[in-house]
């Protein structure tokens, strides 16, 4: 499900936020899904409920969850929440883009890589 890296330098709260977006992106979540509780995803991840609790809030305010008072937090269907997982890709790709250049990665081999996975193509080293 969600996987936490503790090296990271991507906050914790972060890497929640992203995974349940991943996890909407990609099908194992769907509109109208009950996300675990608090509690629950904070003793399964190894940390502390107001780390979740904080992902919970961003979800919520970026659109991508809705709280029900009593019932718990759910996927949402609405296009605010499509905005935020678009928006959290970008996020993604730049992040990556700039490790990449930080570690000498050429453009013209990002290119390369880029236009591989928009033809549907592996890549190659």
């Amino acid at each position: 499900m969600i996987t936490i890296d503790y090296k990271s330098r991507v906050p914790i709260y972060d890497q929640i936020v992203n995974g349940i977006i991943r996890l909407k992106v990609i099908g194992v979540l769907n509109d109208g899904d009950k996300l675990p509780s608090v509690r629950q995803l904070a003793l399964k991840l190894s940390v502390n409920p107001n780390t979740v609790q904080k992902a919970y809030a961003i979800l919520e305010n970026n659109g991508v969850i809705y709280s029900v008072s009593g019932k718990g937090s759910f996927i949402s269907g609405d296009e605010t929440a499509q905005d935020a997982i678009v928006y959290a890709a970008r996020d993604d790709f730049k992040r990556a883009v700039e490790e990449a250049y930080r570690k000498g990665l050429a453009f013209a081999d990002l290119e390369k890589i880029i236009k591989q996975i928009y033809e549907g193509g592996k890549e190659n080293d």
